[in-house]
C-alpha cells in the first residue's frame, strides 16, 4: 500500500507533467480563458527602456470557438434517439435501460467533453444507492496512474483527488482516493498540505462494491481489477485544441487590435497654427467645451482624421474563422454558400464533423465493451442468467438537420415509385398468381400479409376485393373467392 508521503509526491509530480499542462490548457480554452487575457502592450521610452503602456487601449476579448467545437462534437455523438446499448432480447433490453439511464448519459456527456477538451478523461464504477453498479466520470486533471514499474502496462494504483471546497476563503479541502484491485482508501488534505485518513467516510478502507444482507449488515466485494477506464482523444491523447490554438489566438489578436484601433482613434486630431494664447490647457478646453479656439492672423485650425485599415483585418478574421472550422473539423453554422441548401449540401458540411466523431466513436465503443462486461457479470450473478457480450450492440444515431422541401420531394418520389410498382404488378396478372401479387403489394406498402389475412372477416375481405377490382385497369386482374376461401384469379 502507498504511504502518505508517496501519495503527496505522486500527485505533485503528476501535476507538473507536460501531459497535465496541455490538459489544463485545453480546459482553460474550453472555459473561454484564452492567452489574449494576459496580453500586454509595451513601448520603448526615450532612454531605450522597455515600458508597459498603461494609457493605450488594451481590449482583451476571448472568442470561444473551441467551446463551440467541443460541445458540437459531443452533442452530435449523443444526438440519437433511445439507448445506445441495444439488444434484440426484450428482457435484456429492459435491464440495459435500467443501468444505462439518463444519469449514465449525463456522466458520458461529461466524459466526452473532458476527453475532447483535455485529450483524455476517466470513467469509474461504484455502487449506487440501489445496490447496482453505477458509473461516474473523473476529472483527468485529478487522476494519477501509478505503475509498480515504469515498464508495466497496467496500473497498480489509481489516485483520484479533487477539491471538495474552499474553507474560510483560502483554505482548500482536498479529498484523495487511492484505488487498488480490491479496495478504496480515503484521505483528506487541508491547506497546510498534510494528509490524513478521511474520518467522514463510513467505511475506510472499503471494497469497490458494498452490499447489505438480509440482516442489514453491510459487506463488500472487490472487482479483482481497478474499475477505472480512460477514454483517449486519439493515440497521443492530444486535446482537440492542439491543431487550432494558433488560429484562435490569431483571431483574438486581430479582433482585439481592431477594437483598440477604433477606441484610440475615435476623436479627430486638431492641428492649430498661430494660437492666440499661452495656455495649452485652455485651448484644449475651448475645443472640447466651446468648440472654438482663438488664433493669430494667418493662423488656423485643421481637423485631421485617421483612416483605419479595417478591411485587411476583417479579411484576416474571415480567413481565420474559416480555417478554425476546417482544421477543427466542425460544422460552421454561419456559412452561407450560394443559397442552394439541399440535403446533399447540408450533408457535405457535416463531412468533417462525421469524420472526427467516427474516430472517437471507435474508442468509445471499446470503453462501452469494458463497462458492459461488468454489468453483464453482475446481472448474471444476481439473476442466474447467461447473457453474453454478443447479445448487445451499440447504435449511434446522429441527427442531421435537413431541408423540409427536399424531404417532401423525396416522400412524393417514394409514393410515385410505390404506385408504379403496384401498377406493374397488376399488369402481370397473366404471369403471376393473385396470392403472389397481393403479398408483393403488402411488401411494397410495408404491411404484414399473414396477419392481415387472418384477421380480416369475410365480409371485409369481399369489400376489399371489390375496391381492389375497382382500381384495376380494364383487362387487369380480378379477384374472387372460391368455396374453400382461397383467392383465385379471373379475367
Amino acid at each position: 500500500m502507498l504511504k502518505k508521503e508517496e501519495i503527496l509526491q505522486l500527485i505533485s509530480d503528476d501535476s507538473t507533467s507536460e501531459r497535465k499542462r496541455l490538459a489544463r490548457q485545453g480546459q482553460k480554452y474550453y472555459d473561454g480563458e484564452h492567452d489574449i487575457l494576459n496580453y500586454q502592450i509595451y513601448y520603448y521610452d526615450a532612454d531605450g527602456q522597455l515600458r508597459l503602456d498603461k494609457f493605450k487601449s488594451n481590449i482583451r476579448i476571448s472568442h470561444p470557438f473551441f467551446t463551440e467545437l467541443v460541445d458540437q462534437q459531443v452533442q452530435y455523438m449523443l444526438s440519437g434517439e433511445g439507448n445506445i446499448f441495444r439488444s434484440d432480447k426484450p428482457e435484456l433490453q429492459t435491464i440495459l435501460d435500467e443501468y444505462f439511464d439518463d444519469d449514465f448519459y449525463s456522466e458520458i456527456y461529461e466524459l466526452l467533453t473532458g476527453a475532447v477538451s483535455k485529450g483524455f478523461e476517466y470513467l469509474y464504477a461504484s455502487t449506487g444507492k440501489d445496490g447496482k453498479t453505477r458509473f461516474g466520470y473523473a476529472d483527468s486533471i485529478g487522476v494519477v496512474e501509478v505503475r509498480a514499474k515504469d515498464t508495466d502496462d497496467g496500473c497498480a494504483y489509481y489516485i483520484y483527488w479533487y477539491i471538495d471546497r474552499i474553507d474560510k476563503g483560502t483554505k482548500k479541502i482536498k479529498r484523495i482516493q487511492v484505488w487498488d484491485k480490491e479496495k478504496i482508501y480515503f484521505y483528506v488534505s487541508t491547506g497546510d498540505g498534510k494528509i490524513e485518513e478521511d474520518d467522514s467516510v463510513e467505511m475506510n478502507p472499503r471494497h469497490h462494491s458494498i452490499y447489505t444482507d438480509e440482516k442489514g449488515k453491510k459487506y463488500g466485494k472487490g472487482f479483482g481489477f481497478i474499475p477505472f477506464w480512460r477514454l483517449d482523444n486519439g493515440r497521443k491523447q492530444f486535446s482537440g485544441l492542439k491543431p487550432i490554438k494558433a488560429l484562435i489566438d490569431d483571431y483574438d489578436l486581430m479582433a482585439c487590435s481592431l477594437s483598440n484601433n477604433l477606441q484610440d482613434f475615435t476623436d479627430a486630431l486638431y492641428v492649430v497654427s498661430g494660437f492666440q494664447g499661452a495656455n495649452l490647457d485652455e485651448m484644449i478646453q475651448n475645443v472640447k467645451a466651446k468648440k472654438h479656439v482663438g488664433v493669430e492672423p494667418g493662423g488656423g485650425v485643421d481637423i485631421k482624421t485617421v483612416d483605419i485599415p479595417y478591411q485587411a483585418r476583417v479579411a484576416k478574421l474571415e480567413l481565420d474563422e474559416k480555417n478554425i472550422y476546417r482544421f477543427g473539423m466542425g460544422f460552421n453554422s454561419a456559412q452561407t454558400g450560394d443559397g442552394n441548401i439541399t440535403n446533399v449540401v447540408i450533408k457535405s458540411r457535416y463531412a468533417l464533423l462525421d469524420l472526427k466523431c467516427n474516430k472517437l466513436e471507435i474508442r468509445l465503443k471499446q470503453l462501452f465493451r469494458n463497462i458492459l462486461r461488468v454489468v453483464l457479470d453482475e446481472v448474471n450473478r444476481m439473476n442466474g442468467s447467461d447473457y453474453q457480450q454478443k447479445d448487445v450492440y451499440f447504435v449511434f444515431g446522429r441527427e442531421v438537420m435537413t431541408n423540409a422541401q427536399d424531404n417532401a420531394q423525396i416522400e412524393l418520389t417514394d409514393a410515385q415509385k410505390q404506385q408504379i410498382q403496384i401498377n406493374t404488378l397488376l399488369s402481370l396478372n397473366n404471369v403471376l398468381d393473385d396470392e403472389t401479387i397481393i403479398q408483393t403489394i403488402c411488401e411494397i406498402l410495408d404491411i404484414d400479409y399473414e396477419s392481415i389475412r387472418d384477421k380480416i372477416p369475410k365480409d371485409d375481405m369481399m369489400q376489399a376485393e371489390q375496391e381492389l377490382n375497382a382500381v384495376i385497369p380494364e383487362g387487369g386482374v380480378g379477384i374472387e373467392q372460391d368455396s374453400e376461401d382461397r383467392t383465385t384469379s379471373s379475367s
